[in-house]
């Protein structure tokens, strides 16, 4: 029987007899049982590997691949801890990442391996390509399924955070942090052994494996792996791995609906697609164009804050604020009152409501950063824990994202949340993509800054725009952009996460054309 806290450790051994499929990747299938055997193997080569007396840490470059299932499984049974390597981190940020999860091995594919050329590691790299990797799993096939004892608490993965405001930190994952969301989230859906659960967003991250991996491993279900997100491929998947359940985070839901629209889309076996920062504009289209439930939560690799939508939770909330979770002004630590709208929706006391999201209660499920004592203290102040995202909530309790407070815009003495900025000017009928950001201002205090991608054929026009601007009456006059940048993509992590640091640094030193506000019209500056 599985204890009430479980550890991936025992989801894993609970299906070591199960002959059902387990694995799926190409047109390649894998029982259950053959994965856990083939995770044992991996913990018998992992177990002689190991330097005694150094952290029992191994990082991994690969793509989603099925090696990248079977050393995770190898890690849990063999009580090692798993390091999530981010093959988009080029050179000595790369090497960092390596020195800073104190790994003694890191496992890569053909794909990655260059990355790794010429870096000082201090760690052994193997190829999963290689004839000295064939060689060594070959001797450890057959290997006895046996686990080193792992409680709850223990640690299983290091998951580097995206780094959009600052160096990645890696964040320890224990076994219950793992473990328990995937058996809540299987429990939730009602998924079991029939169910494939398609995993495409990238496994060194936590959506992945916390709404992924361990949903499938927790139901017993088959787990669908695609090496990498691709849009455009994502209904042949789903339909040629019979897949009922997806996750996702950031933006791929956007890309998938910006693929050809046919009239048999909604024919597949899709049942339910759960993730995170979905577009809520994007979630009734994409549930109503393929046939599902769509199920947008909030929360983050630290996972100290967690929100989900309920059916009566407003168009654009987070979900309502639950016991322990509180929106806390920045310059008081006070509660901020609730948010009030005038009658066109216009959030009219952004300075007294807008505040940090925060659990009061506790850690909630965070575990603190490896190696970095300074920033655990940071998230960690007298009891509670502090995430970082800015917030406000209505009078019902129902809470809005409101931007990152490194994002936190200081205007005319105000302080402005971008997230509002952006959801107002993805109103307009040309924007396909935005980000606000700071950049200063003189004396002090920042500009509001909007890089915008515009929509296919369209063609930016200065004039119209200022009439969209005047036109949107929840637009208050300090929000209103006063340099719009014309980008052709918006820099982004593999998560899909908007690298706004890259844009502030930039400003308006880009080939991009970058249009300032003069009093009431925009004029382009000159290169």
């Amino acid at each position: 029987m599985i204890a009430a806290k479980p550890t991936v450790t025992e989801l894993l051994l609970a299906r070591a007899d199960d002959e059902r499929t387990g694995l799926l990747f190409g047109d390649a299938r894998w029982s259950w049982a053959r994965q856990v055997r083939a995770c044992a193997d991996r913990a018998a080569l992992l177990g002689e590997l190991r330097h005694p007396g150094q952290p029992f840490h191994i990082g991994v470059l690969l793509d989603n691949v099925p090696e990248f299932s079977w050393l995770l499984g190898g890690a849990a049974l063999a009580g090692a801890v798993l390091v999530g390597l981010n093959p988009t981190r080029r050179g000595q940020a790369l090497a960092r990442d390596v020195r800073l999860a104190d790994c003694q091995l890191v496992v890569t594919e053909d794909r990655h391996a260059g990355l790794l050329a010429g870096l000082e590691l201090e760690a052994a790299v193997l190829n999963v390509d290689s004839p000295a990797w064939r060689e060594l799993t070959n001797q450890h096939a057959g290997s006895r399924i046996d686990a080193v004892p792992a409680g709850p608490d223990d640690l299983l993965m290091l998951i580097f955070t995206s780094g959009t405001s600052g160096a990645p930190k890696a964040v320890r994952c224990t076994h219950g942090k793992i473990a328990y969301p995937g058996r809540m989230l299987a429990d939730r859906f009602g998924l079991g052994p029939a169910d494939t659960v398609y995993v495409s967003m990238p496994m060194y991250h936590s959506n992945a494996i916390m709404a992924g991996w361990s949903v499938g491993l927790a139901a017993g279900a088959g787990i669908a792996l695609r090496r990498r997100f691709s849009a455009s491929g994502f209904l042949t998947d789903v339909r040629a791995f019979g897949a009922t359940y997806a996750n996702y985070v950031g933006t791929p839901l956007s890309y998938v609906l910006a693929t050809p629209e046919l009239p048999d889309d909604a024919d597949n076996p899709l049942r339910v697609v759960y993730g995170n920062e979905g577009r809520p504009e994007d979630l009734d289209r994409f549930a109503s164009r393929f046939g599902c439930r769509v199920i947008d939560g909030f929360g983050s690799t630290e996972g100290g804050v967690a929100l989900a939508r309920t059916p009566d939770t407003p168009p654009g909330a987070l979900g309502p604020l639950t016991d322990g979770l509180a929106i806390l002004h920045p310059d008081t630590g006070k509660p901020s009152p609730p948010a009030r709208f005038d009658a066109a929706g216009r959030l009219v006391n952004a300075p007294e409501a807008v505040g940090e999201l925060v659990n009061t209660a506790g850690a909630g499920a965070f575990a603190g950063y490896y190696g970095d004592e300074e920033a655990n203290h940071r998230r960690l102040r007298s009891g509670r824990y502090h995430s970082g995202d800015l917030a406000y909530a209505d009078e019902a309790g129902f809470c809005y994202f409101a931007g990152r407070t490194g994002g936190w815009l200081r205007v005319g003495g105000e302080n402005l949340g971008a997230e509002p900025i952006e959801r107002v000017l993805l109103r307009h009928p040309d924007v396909a993509e935005v980000a606000v950001y700071g950049v200063p201002d003189e004396p002090v205090g920042d500009q509001v800054m909007a890089a915008i991608v515009l929509r296919a054929d369209a063609v930016f026009d200065p004039d119209g725009f200022t009439d969209f601007l005047a036109e949107q009456q929840d637009l208050g006059r300090k929000e209103i952009p006063r340099l719009v940048r014309i980008a052709g993509a918006l820099p982004r992590t593999a998560t899909y996460k908007v690298l706004k640091r890259e844009l502030a640094a930039q400003r308006w030193d880009c080939t991009d054309p970058v249009w300032y506000r003069d009093g009431h019209q925009f004029r382009i500056m000159d290169a």
